[in-house]
């Protein structure tokens, strides 16, 4: 039992030393990009009512949320997903406004995965969302806004795949098929299998315009021009005004001088299903999922009570610190941390000199040097400690650099 006790649970793990100082340096930057935008810090509980993560919102499934009760034996749920806490807040506090506001989050989420998938469930995210406003622009500030944070952590080797879920729905509303049928579909698409959606289609009595069109969705993806080619495939209304609202937003991007980091991809979906509109994803070299997710959620807001469109977007911090640390970029991390060794006889001039020094800006840890251990016991112990200065104050008070 003592044992297990050193331990962390299944799915959970400590972050500290230097992996802690990179993870809060990155935050850090991130977040000042966030509000160099113009979004405004929001905090969440951690946990919220079940509700705000049901079924009917669209967000993670039952099975994979930590459940409790409180006193009064309502079900709580540890947050798993930042974006239904965000339309509730907005939703309550900001019931009348009529003008777009902009919101930055950062903090962890909870994901009971089954264990065999092997994924943290814990994970830092960090996050913007912009709600009341349903143009063009406000789809092109999130990705330009989650480009300029990957380029701000040091990534160079990067690309953000953008779809439109109408393009897939507008499909479907050709095939006449039922919710049932979408969810397979989606699940054969998401994971690119041509032939198993040509054999599900098979079942059902679908033009073979459409069943080509729903059976290319997987190799849907590429450049801007690849939009071109799309359009003179069979498409109905709402596909076709996918496709053009894509075209705009790229228009946009190029604006913001990012458009060389964009691709497309008709077939990207979400597990999520609150998204309606625009959706995207982020990936690098060194992690197998994507670093960065988000979409258009036009209808989400309508479920807490305020009938307003939103578009936001996540970062996951976990992975990105993966991919910097496997493509072997280096994130800068303090360098002015001071350990001050001090003889017994000397700690009123060391608080003195270590006072000064805080004064300064400088982070300084004083440490008596016992008679039972020598100093270059105590100078190894600053070095593995990340001390990048170490001092020691003699019994005369005499500061010297080790």
């Amino acid at each position: 039992m003592e044992n297990r006790l050193l331990h962390t649970p299944e799915g959970v793990r400590d972050i500290y030393n230097q992996e802690c100082e990179r993870k809060q340096v990155i935050q850090n930057k991130l977040f000042e990009v966030l509000k160099q935008y113009g979004y405004q810090a929001i905090e969440t509980p951690t946990f919220e009512y079940f509700d705000v993560f049901s079924r009917e919102v669209g967000t993670t499934a039952s099975k994979e949320l930590y459940k409790f009760f409180d006193r009064d034996g309502n079900t709580l749920v540890m947050r798993p997903d930042f974006t239904p806490s965000i339309a509730r807040s907005a939703a309550k506090y900001y019931s009348d406004e009529d003008m777009p506001i902009r919101f930055g989050y950062m903090g962890n989420t909870f994901i009971n995965h089954l264990s065999h998938q092997g994924k943290l469930r814990e994970v830092t995210q960090l996050g913007a969302e912009l709600i009341g406003d349903d143009s063009v622009n406000a789809d092109a500030e999130i990705v330009a806004l989650m480009i300029r944070c990957l380029k701000t952590s040091g990534l160079k080797e990067f690309q953000v795949s953008i779809g439109h879920l109408d393009f897939f729905k507008g499909l479907l509303e050709a095939a006449n098929l039922d919710e049932e049928v979408e969810l397979q579909l989606r699940e054969l698409i998401s994971v690119k299998n041509h032939f198993g959606i040509e054999e599900l289609l098979s079942k059902y009595d679908v033009s073979k315009d459409i069943k080509e069109c729903l059976s290319k969705l997987p190799e849907l993806f590429g450049s801007a021009e690849m939009l071109q080619e799309v359009k003179k495939m069979p498409l109905n209304e709402r596909s076709m005004k996918a496709v053009n609202r894509l075209e705009a937003i790229y228009e946009a991007i190029k604006v913001y001088g990012e458009e060389d980091y964009i691709t497309f991809d008709l077939g990207i979906v979400s597990k999520y299903n609150y998204y309606t509109g625009v959706i995207f994803k982020a990936y690098t070299y060194g992690v197998g999922e994507a670093i960065i997710s988000g979409g258009r959620y036009d209808t989400l807001l309508k479920h807490f009570g305020k009938d307003a469109p939103a578009i936001g977007c996540v970062l996951l911090v976990n992975q990105l610190l993966a991919a910097l640390s496997r493509q072997k970029i280096e994130i800068e991390t303090c360098n002015d941390n001071v350990l001050m060794i001090y003889e017994t006889d000397a700690l009123t001039e060391s608080i003195r000199n270590a006072e000064e020094m805080r004064g300064d800006g400088m982070k300084v840890a004083l440490l008596e040097r016992k008679k039972d251990k020598t100093l270059e016991e105590y100078v190894s112990y600053g070095k593995r400690n990340n001390f990048n200065t170490i001092y020691h104050v003699t019994t005369e008070g005499k500061v010297e650099q080790e």
